[in-house]
């Protein structure tokens, strides 16, 4: 599953949060101010962050703001007292992905976090995904069809490895796991019962086949799928 980076100051209401998201499987790191909350973003991955704005020491907006700056495909879901339009305005302008106000039901809390991590693995809706490198072809993916060019030479791609280029792209200097790749496929427009039975397969036993088939298109792009021990992958340049 995720992991995921809970920031709230009241604590009957951060362990409550951390017990539910954790018996879901999902693997949970607690933060009750805001300055602690930003020494553990600059040393862990995470996969998601819930968020109080009423936060001792740094405020939840500066957080917010923070983590925008340094880490801007990071999923975030306000959660906050603050009910009004304003705030809720305030909130998503800053770079907030959800808002939910206090009191809650858990159920929904759930919900959105689920929502919040699905849409963050799956390629932008419509137009193009780019990343630049030293080298003087850069690499775009279509963010709706199987379709990806280097410069201007199309390559010849699956759809599996289409889904999993998009990905890499789009978390682009990240880790992403295996895990991440292997739910990517399974949320592929069209996918049976037997289609994510055999995804379940190709995660455990042939990824590493299709990360080899990228790299090998990926010769003199200037990028590479860097293979990160007991993590993932990671698209990054290559040193010019």
């Amino acid at each position: 599953m995720s992991s995921l980076l809970i920031i709230e100051d009241d604590d009957l209401l951060r362990d409550g949060l951390s017990a539910q998201l954790s018996h879901l499987g999902h693997t949970v790191t607690a933060a009750s101010d805001g300055e602690s909350a930003q020494r553990l973003l600059e040393v862990n991955r995470f996969d998601g962050v819930v968020l109080d704005l009423g936060l001792p020491r740094i405020s939840g907006m500066e957080v917010l703001r923070w983590i925008r700056k340094r880490l801007p495909a990071l999923p975030v879901l306000i959660l906050t007292a603050r009910d009004g339009v304003d705030d809720r305005v305030q909130g998503l302008n800053a770079g907030a992905d959800d808002y939910l106000t206090k009191p809650f039901e858990m159920a929904e809390l759930q919900a959105r976090v689920g929502a919040l991590l699905r849409r963050a693995r799956l390629p932008a809706f419509g137009g193009s995904l780019e990343v630049a490198s030293h080298a003087t072809r850069r690499l775009r993916v279509d963010a709706t069809l199987p379709q990806a060019w280097l410069g201007d030479e199309a390559l010849e791609l699956t759809q599996r490895e289409w889904a999993l280029l998009s990905l890499l792209v789009t978390h682009a200097g990240r880790v992403v796991s295996r895990e991440d790749v292997l739910e990517t496929w399974q949320a592929e427009p069209g996918d049976s019962a037997a289609g994510t039975a055999a995804a379940t397969g190709v995660a455990s036993n042939a990824l590493e086949v299709y990360i080899h088939r990228l790299r090998r298109k990926l010769v003199d792009s200037g990028l590479n799928i860097r293979n990160v021990r007991g993590l993932g992958y990671m698209l990054e340049t290559t040193p010019s």
